[in-house]
């Protein structure tokens, strides 16, 4: 079983490829859509045959969640997908990759969380995340926890500056010292997750990269949220295939790996059409209202 798994999940991964491909052209890009989609239901039908969930005391609970998980989103995808137009095609994106994000830090905070009260219970009475889970894991865990949660929080400022739900973009005094500290502090709560068996932290770590995502986000202009809508897609497949690694499913590590290297050269692609870098969409402030104070104030000057 675990055989035909493994195999069923490499045909997924290989469907997101030739989907990808696919998609590069008009002509050819509603084929890649639907071999992409064959490879997700393929993928999501073997997760039901995982021992995890089969060899479970709760298997039929297990299951019944599955089937409810998937009549709600896949009910709502295919209404909205339906109803939304094509001038607000880029808010939609900018959700569903918000949810990836969310979807991978969930699954780190499930792993984080069951090897933390693992660690709790341990006879020894010192053991660690980093014990339970062993030292790859935890790290890939940790880092794909702090990606996914970015991304999943970015994301939804993306959507709602372009769905118009938040109309400015402010740039705090000190901005981006404060999101560097901010940064610096989330990469510490994630260092004491590694080397701790605290639940607080990994709450604590999680509210701070929420907070991250929304800090980096808000201080960029309207114009800018493609390329960073890009981004987060990028982040949002490296967070899936770390993910991948900390469950040991190939489709989601290709998949990941795949949607991340294809994200970060459409980001740089983008940035560089618009003659600038990654670096200063994110950081210049353009389009904010810090922005268009030093104009103003040099048009007077002038």
């Amino acid at each position: 079983m675990e055989t035909l798994i493994q195999a069923a999940y490499l045909i997924a991964a290989a469907l997101f490829i030739l989907g990808l491909k696919q998609m590069s052209s008009p002509v050819t890009a509603r084929r890649g859509i639907l071999w992409a989609g064959a490879g997700m239901v393929l993928a999501t039908l073997a997760t039901f045959m995982s021992p995890q969930i089969l060899d479970s005391d709760q298997v039929s609970v297990n299951i019944g969640l599955i089937i409810i998980a998937i009549a709600l989103g896949g009910g709502y995808a295919w209404y909205s997908g339906k109803k939304v137009a094509m001038t607000d095609m880029p808010q939609m994106i900018a959700m569903y990759n918000g949810m990836g994000g969310g979807a991978a830090a969930a699954i780190a905070a499930v792993e984080l969380i069951k090897a933390s009260n693992e660690a709790a219970h341990d006879v020894t009475g010192s053991a660690t995340v980093a014990d339970m889970l062993g030292a790859d894991v935890a790290v890939l865990g940790i880092l794909g926890a702090i990606i996914g949660t970015i991304s999943f929080s970015g994301s939804i400022i993306a959507w709602a500056k372009l769905d118009g739900r938040l109309n400015r973009s402010k740039l705090l005094p000190m901005q981006h010292v404060i999101n560097a500290l901010l940064a610096i502090v989330t990469l510490g709560f994630g260092v004491a997750i590694y080397f701790t068996n605290s639940l607080d932290t990994i709450i604590i770590f999680y509210l701070l990269a929420l907070v991250l995502g929304v800090f980096i986000t808000v201080p960029v202009g309207g114009a800018d949220m493609p390329v960073i809508i890009s981004l987060f897609n990028a982040l949002t497949g490296l967070a899936v295939g770390f993910e991948g690694y900390v469950l040991g499913n190939a489709a989601m590590i290709i998949a990941g790996i795949v949607v991340g290297s294809a994200g970060s050269l459409l980001t740089q692609l983008m940035a560089t059409a618009m003659n600038r870098s990654v670096a200063n969409v994110f950081f210049a402030g353009v389009g904010t209202d810090a922005a268009a104070a030093t104009a103003q104030t040099a048009a007077r000057g002038s």
